[in-house]
């Protein structure tokens, strides 16, 4: 079992940046691919990015290319998520989810473990 604890969200001006963390439990996390989701009121959730258990790859979404970078400290059981550049299109809930496998996938089904989400919010 994994638990997944997000944390860094808030409201933020067009333009500004937020640092989420996903703090997980467990002494498996650096086996787990991790990737960020998030869903906006009224939309389906969609794939923001992932990163493979190791670090060394990632996956973006288009719309936060060039804006956005997962990382991961496997000595810390955590995965981050440095927004910058944010736009009010960015406003959702946004979680973290794990993978009992090394590589990562952008849908949603294909992840094991999942975080109760943390709200970010951009202001126009």
């Amino acid at each position: 079992q994994v638990q997944l604890v997000e944390s860094g969200g808030g409201l933020v001006q067009a333009g500004g940046s937020l640092r989420l963390s996903c703090a997980a439990s467990g002494r498996t996390f650096s086996s787990y691919s991790m990737a960020w989701f998030r869903q906006a009121p009224g939309k389906e959730r969609e794939f923001v990015s992932a990163i493979n258990s190791r670090g060394g790859s990632t996956d973006y979404a288009d719309s936060v290319k060039g804006r956005f970078t997962i990382s991961r400290d496997n000595a810390k059981n955590t995965v981050y998520l440095q927004m910058n550049s944010l736009k009010p299109e960015d406003t959702a809930v946004y979680s973290c989810a794990a993978r009992q496998w090394s590589t990562p996938r952008r849908a949603a089904n294909q992840y094991d473990y999942w975080g109760q989400g943390t709200q970010v919010t951009v202001s126009s």
